[in-house]
Formats: structure tokens, sequence, C-alpha cells
């Protein structure tokens, strides 16, 4: 079975109001392994990314300016997703996005529904632990998962830390992580990714049986205790059992 845990990085947080995406990060999974293969690429949005989202990613208008058009990469992309299971943590967020540069090409492309079919880890993880943080950073914590690159948000960075997190949630998996010399055609990929477990503090309960003298002195009380009540005592007949 062939999994992409995919994330982006946009301009702003809703698509309706002309915001794009800039960044878009997948990671495969084969057999709930992660493999080699993998998708990364920056992209001019063709407008001005908000400072509020600058804040949150750290992708600056004046390093997008060489970036590639989203109908510059939309075909290879797409050839990357195809067939396969999206997992994506708030995937409506993600969806939503993609749909819309989708839409723009004016290329009846569809929805990304019509090529994937789509996990969403945000929901999943409400269903698992109702009432609680939700959040990559938070499921990070729960599963003891390293998210200490992680100090901005980045669509590769953050699809390598969803999958093991994914893989936890959804059964264990402990042979993780890319290799950490691969490369992607905007830049250096940040590999590496793996689950770091915490180790293991507990002792074995020790068994302490008793000594000959400490029997003794248990047969003489149950004697004490028999001769007092006139009946036998229980803890003898439970001894027989």
């Amino acid at each position: 079975m062939r999994q992409i845990v995919l994330d982006t990085e946009t301009t702003g947080i809703d698509p309706k109001q002309g915001h794009r995406i800039i960044e878009i990060g997948c990671v495969e999974l084969v057999d709930r392994k992660l493999t080699h293969n993998h998708y990364h690429q920056y992209i001019h949005p063709e407008r001005e990314v908000e400072q509020e989202a600058i804040d949150v990613h750290g992708i600056t208008n004046e390093f997008l300016e060489d970036k590639p058009k989203f109908i510059e990469i939309a075909e290879d992309f797409l050839e990357f997703i195809k067939g396969a299971e999206l997992i994506i943590h708030n995937a409506p967020f993600d969806i939503g996005f993609i749909n819309h540069e989708f839409g723009l090409l004016n290329r009846n492309l569809g929805s990304v529904t019509d090529y994937c079919s789509v996990i969403d880890t945000l929901a999943l993880a409400r269903e698992k632990h109702p009432g609680q943080k939700n959040n990559l950073d938070a499921l990070c914590k729960r599963y003891f998962v390293d998210n200490s690159a992680r100090e901005l948000h980045g669509a590769l960075l953050d699809s390598e830390i969803l999958a093991d997190v994914y893989l936890l949630m959804t059964g264990g998996q402990t042979s993780l992580g890319l290799s950490a010399s691969g490369q992607e055609e905007s830049g250096n990929v940040q590999g590496g990714s793996s689950i770091r477990r915490l180790p293991s503090t507990r002792t074995p309960t020790p068994v302490l049986f008793a000594t000959q003298s400490e029997m003794s002195l248990h047969e003489q009380t149950l004697d004490s205790v028999a001769k007092s009540s006139g009946d036998s005592v229980i803890w003898r007949s439970l001894d027989k059992a």
C-alpha cells in the first residue's frame, strides 16, 4: 500500500481570500515503511506572503522570488500523489488549498479526492485522545517523537514528523527515518527524522519469600487465633487451596 504524508505552507489561512501555496512537502510510505522517495517544492505564489504567515514558517517574499509558479510544478506534483492514500494533519486546510490551485489552472483537474483517498490525522487524534491537545507538537510529546528541529513550520520536516506520529498512533513502526543524504530540486532535504524513545527506568519488582523462622512465627500466630476463636482459621484453608 502506497501512502503519501503531505503538508503545505501558504501565504495566509484562507484560499477564498486569494491566498496561495508556497511550499509542498511529501514523504512516501510503502507498506507502512518510509522509503527514500519524497517530493519537496517551494512555489512562487504570485502575491505577497502575509507577515503573520512568515512568522509561522519563516518563508519570505524575497526567498520565493525565483521559485517556479504552481502551474509549472502541477503536473509533477499530481503525478507523485496520484493513486496514493494521503495522510494530512488537518486535511481540509491543505486539500482546500490544493483544490484552489487546481481550479486556477483551468485544466479541469477536479479535486484531490478524484485521485487520492485522504486520512485526516487531526480527526484521528481527536477520536483517540478526546479533550486533549492534538496539534503536531502535542502529538510528538505524547508519542515521544523528536521534533527538536522544528523551530518553525516547514512542509517537508512536518511531513517527516507526521509520518512518525501516524505510524505510532496507528499501530507502531520502529524502522523509521529518511536518508539524510537525499536531495531535492529546490534545496537540501531535511532528513534523518526518527522516533526518539525514552530509556526505560523501571527495575524488576523483587520477589521476597518468607524465611523458615518467619513461617514458624506465622504458624504460632495462627494457633493463637484458632485457640481464642475456638475454630479453624481461614488462612490455613487458603494455604491448602
